[in-house]
């Protein structure tokens, strides 16, 4: 079993990402005066949502890819789906701060959301496909 190279540089990129979000958390609680929680304000609360959105799906679908790549899956389909991952988790942070059914929330979460199912579904249907 060969070492998950393309995995390991992708999942370096977004867990900078992921520390990029935590800070941007930290940072609005700061504003907020909030130690715990969002304290009712709505901004944080997407913040948070988006950070934690992010924790729930990172993780699997790099063990997904990883367990993928290192089984033999060519190196285009294993950077494909990990830019497409990063792209998606980069777009839905900033559809969440979006306004409630503005372009921005229609341009952003949505594909971003939809990117990120599209990923592990692909990556689990592949990963199937090959036990």
């Amino acid at each position: 079993m060969a070492f998950p190279a393309l995995t390991a540089f992708y999942g370096a990129i977004l867990g900078l990402t992921y520390a990029g979000l935590s800070g941007w958390v930290v940072a609005g609680r700061f504003g907020a005066n909030v130690l715990h929680g969002d304290g009712g304000n709505e901004m944080l609360n997407r913040r948070i949502r988006a950070h934690g959105n992010f924790a729930e799906f990172v993780p699997m679908i790099l063990v997904l890819c990883a367990l993928l790549e290192a089984s033999g899956a060519s190196h285009v389909t294993i950077r494909a789906l990990l830019i497409l991952l990063v792209v998606a988790r980069l777009m839905h942070p900033v559809g969440m701060l979006a306004r409630k059914n503005s372009p921005q929330q229609f341009l952003f979460r949505a594909p971003g959301t939809v990117l990120t199912f599209g990923v592990l579904i692909a990556v689990s249907i592949l990963l199937l496909s090959r036990v």
